[in-house]
């Protein structure tokens, strides 16, 4: 099958790698330098101990997934609409389109750019880029979806050694995977600690929990009930993965745009709608905000 990746970042990677090796033929659009790398050494991942090369086509033209009978969008959640339009004059009718995003709005967003079906995607995957065209696992990789023809999709995922289950409400799902980087996302980033050493700070696990209630007010306004055993993962989190980075904070670190305004933003801008006080995930929107900006305001300063 002819798969396209658009978005080459870590998750986009990590799952073109995985089925590349499963004998796929998978085709990543991303930025030049990842494109170079790739047509240098190929797509490398590092799992398991071992460093394996997945033979994959790279392109930075979006034209390059004409013909694919699957795409997955892999790009920032602020990057959705320009890629949906980037995508969308050459998708097939018949080509499956998946969102593997952060936020609970994506899939939608998509389905009325391209005018058909996306499948929602919960993506449970801690990767990391180690250097252009070299991803890291660093643990789970578990897909989580619902939609039409989901049966060949979870079946061709399956094969290729990601697990993938098919979600009775995949809305919930999601939510319950925002409330959590609502949670956790943040702190990372403002405090650059990873999530084991930023738990013991001194109210850290006690704040943290609070964001989640918030978020959780917001989800229950929007009539989505998302289960209590979130407040359980925010807690194992940070022992499970105790020297992982949030993607936010790894944004700030490497100069990048963030995506909290999909995160904790996302609970700010449907909380207002609600009329429903958000103090804390209002804050926290505000500081990461700051530090971007602030952030590349530096880089701008060095002439970088």
């Amino acid at each position: 099958m002819k798969i396209a990746v658009m978005g080459a970042g870590a998750v986009g990677c990590y799952y073109g790698a995985m089925l590349a090796l499963a004998g796929h033929q998978v085709v990543l659009v991303g930025r030049a330098s990842f494109v170079e790398a790739v047509s240098h050494n190929g797509l490398i991942l590092e799992k398991d101990g071992q460093r394996l090369v997945a033979k994959v086509q790279a392109s930075t033209d979006p034209a390059a997934i004409a013909g694919a009978e699957m795409v997955m969008v892999c790009v920032k959640s602020g990057d959705t609409e320009q890629a949906g339009r980037e995508i969308a004059p050459y998708l097939s009718p018949a080509c499956t389109v998946l969102s593997l995003q952060n936020g609970v709005s994506n899939a939608e967003t998509l389905t009325g750019i391209l005018g058909q079906p996306v499948m929602p995607v919960v993506v449970y995957v801690a990767s990391r880029m180690n250097g252009p065209g070299v991803v890291r696992h660093e643990g789970r990789g578990d897909l989580e979806l619902s939609g039409q023809a989901v049966g060949k999709v979870v079946t061709t995922l399956n094969a290729a050694g990601v697990q993938t289950t098919v979600s009775e409400d995949v809305m919930r799902s999601l939510w319950a995977k925002l409330v959590v980087n609502c949670a956790i996302n943040p702190l990372s980033a403002i405090t650059r600690m990873p999530y084991g050493k930023m738990a013991e700070q001194d109210g850290i696990p006690q704040l943290m929990e609070d964001i989640a209630r918030e978020a959780l007010s917001v989800a229950k306004a929007e009539g989505v009930a998302v289960p209590s055993s979130v407040f359980e993962t925010i807690r194992t989190i940070p022992v499970s993965m105790a020297g992982q980075y949030s993607s936010t904070a790894q944004d700030l670190m490497n100069g990048k745009a963030t995506e909290i305004d999909f995160l904790n933003g996302e609970v700010v801008s449907l909380a207002a709608k609600h009329g429903i006080a958000v103090p804390i995930n209002r804050t926290l929107t505000l500081l990461v905000k700051s530090a971007e900006r602030g952030k590349a305001a530096v880089y701008d300063m060095r002439g970088q």
